[in-house]
């Protein structure tokens, strides 16, 4: 047996772990906040990650992966305002350069970018924050601020386990994100380190289920960014470790993560579960309740409270998974929206459904009726005007 218990403030929980933001100019509103961060262990780390799937990964990836196979670090610098996307191989030069200036020992350190796509790094002014940062700070809040390029407020997490045996470890993280989230790797940017005793196997095992039940089921406005990055960092200082209680408190932490990410998501007000069950199997649901989450048109009409379920149904249907208008089952939380014996909204239903849609959190339940296969994604809603006037390049 193991308990769960909530901290605060976030990454400085965490044995051995220290983390410091600082502004040096790129980010100028909110002036208080910092636009170069880092996140550094005492001690090397094992290192899991999970990165974007856009073809067009940023520079910072591609340097992560040029590192030997289950390499160790000890050092994550993180800047705001510029994604060093597209900028090629001087991209990848760009940070080696940077590194070169650090005033810290370190063991392959890696870089994590979050901005603007399409510029070079100003190599100058993020080197200008190494003579800025308290090496020895465990300021946590300051470091998540500093991260945040659209958000409106920071996204940081804290948990500590105590295992029956009388040992504990703690395990936190930050997050960034609220724009260009998309069901295919999405977070923006996070941050877990840990001190417990995880081996590096168990640790790219778990962060993969982590991944899939928390960020891989989310979508802002159905865009997968150049830069996602997901990553877990581990120390062993506390010397203790249980599989079933990490597996349990990654899988929180991350959702809860996901779900600051929907509540942060750019122009919404509601957060909304799309559940599919009765699908030919898990992968249909899947493909169908995602095309929903990610559905510009189902986020319109969640914003505009429409409960017409038209949007619903043509949805799936061109989602191209097999289904069957005779067996689809519709309902809005435990309210029946639509069925082959229902298909039209009256005036009752039509007002019920109304006050559900009005709630900042509620679930659209849509049941196939064609086998046992079941998933289900988060979305929000998402104005017209937001839908339209959204074409700039950030990450």
């Amino acid at each position: 047996m193991f308990k769960i218990f909530t901290q605060k403030d976030g990454l400085a929980n965490v044995k051995g772990f220290y983390c410091d933001g600082v502004n040096v100019g790129m980010k100028t509103e909110p002036k208080e906040d910092g636009d170069v961060a880092f996140i550094r262990s005492e001690t090397v780390c094992e290192v899991s990650s999970v990165f974007t799937t856009n073809n067009f990964a940023a520079a910072p990836i591609k340097h992560y992966q040029r590192y030997p196979k289950d390499f160790k670090t000890d050092f994550v610098l993180i800047n705001s305002k510029n994604a060093n996307a597209m900028t090629g191989k001087n991209g990848i030069e760009d940070i080696d350069e940077i590194f070169k200036s650090l005033n810290l020992k370190t063991t392959n350190p890696i870089m994590s970018s979050t901005g603007v796509i399409g510029y070079r790094l100003k190599k100058e002014l993020i080197k200008s924050a190494f003579d800025k940062f308290d090496y020895e700070a465990k300021n946590s809040y300051k470091t998540a601020r500093s991260i945040m390029t659209t958000d409106s407020f920071e996204k940081e997490l804290a948990f500590k386990v105590e295992l029956e045996d009388g040992k504990s470890f703690n395990i936190a993280a930050i997050c960034k994100g609220a724009g260009m989230i998309n069901p295919a790797m999405a977070t923006m940017l996070c941050f877990v380190i840990t001190d417990a005793a995880i081996p590096k196997s168990d640790m790219d095992e778990l962060l993969t289920i982590a991944t899939k039940q928390s960020f891989n089921t989310i979508s802002v406005d159905g865009d997968t960014s150049t830069n996602d990055t997901l990553m877990l960092l581990a120390n062993s200082q506390s010397k203790a470790y249980n599989k079933e209680a990490f597996e349990m408190v990654l899988n929180r932490l991350t959702k809860e993560l996901a779900m600051m990410i929907l509540k942060d998501g750019e122009g919404s007000n509601k957060v909304v579960a799309f559940e599919v069950t009765g699908a030919k199997d898990d992968k249909q649901a899947q493909t169908a309740s995602m095309a929903l989450s990610n559905s510009l048109l189902v986020k319109t009409a969640l914003f505009g409270e429409d409960p017409n379920w038209g949007r619903i149904a043509s949805t799936i249907g061109a989602s191209g998974i097999i289904c069957d208008e005779d067996s689809l089952v519709i309902k809005y939380d435990d309210l029946l929206i639509y069925s082959k014996h229902k298909p039209s909204l009256d005036e009752e239903t039509e007002q019920k459904a109304f006050k559900i849609m009005k709630k900042e959190q509620y679930k659209i339940s849509c049941d196939l009726g064609i086998s046992d296969g079941k998933f289900i994604s988060y979305g929000c809603d998402l104005s017209y005007d937001y839908v339209k006037i959204n074409a700039d390049y950030r990450t």
